[in-house]
């Protein structure tokens, strides 16, 4: 019994960072599995769990605190994101000739839908450069039904040979937001393709 309780004691600490892999400081590192490279200033914690197949999250302290997500080659006919509601709420799909408008308008269609809200609202839209291509900076706001926490998120976007290339951040307005936008912004300069 005792070698029993022992066993369960030590497995357990294992399984609860098996889905977690720390991206280092100052190290460059490939997101969403492509050639996209980004180098983080502090220690990020990446999540085995993908938003898509061409997706990546990391955080500091957890996703619903702060999640800085990629992703990187989304060509033509794909969605952002897994399109788990395909047969009540499809979500909209990429096209490679999209503006920058149309990119922000992609975006805020796809998080409506996943997030089942219509409390969502884009606050900024100026033209950036993404991993040295032209694109788009954006920031907005939401909060998800039912839940009165207001979320800031700030996210970069371009459309490079053809794919879209995007880096979103989000976090809670009180105060994940505004304490790790400016690392973040860092991260995003950093990127290169």
């Amino acid at each position: 019994m005792k070698l029993l309780i022992a066993a369960a004691l030590l497995a357990a600490p294992t399984a609860a960072v098996a889905g977690w892999k720390v991206m280092a400081a100052g190290a460059p590192v490939a997101v969403a599995k492509s050639a996209l490279t980004v180098t983080p200033g502090q220690n990020w914690n990446r999540s085995s769990s993908r938003p898509s197949k061409k997706g990546e999250m990391w955080t500091l302290d957890g996703l619903q605190l702060n999640e800085l997500s990629f992703f990187a080659g989304i060509a033509p006919g794909e969605t952002i994101l897994k399109d788990r509601k395909k047969k009540d709420r499809p979500l909209p799909t990429f096209k490679a000739q999209m503006l920058a408008p149309e990119i922000v308008q992609l975006f805020e269609a796809t998080w409506r839908i996943t997030l089942d809200t219509s409390l969502f609202e884009i606050d900024n839209v100026e033209p950036a450069t993404l991993a040295g291509h032209q694109g788009v900076r954006f920031t907005y706001h939401y909060s998800v039904q039912g839940d009165d926490l207001r979320r800031n998120g700030e996210a970069r976007a371009a459309v490079i040979n053809g794919q879209l290339y995007l880096i979103n951040f989000t976090g809670p307005a009180i105060h994940y937001f505004p304490t790790s936008v400016e690392e973040v912004r860092k991260i995003m300069d950093s990127a290169k393709l």
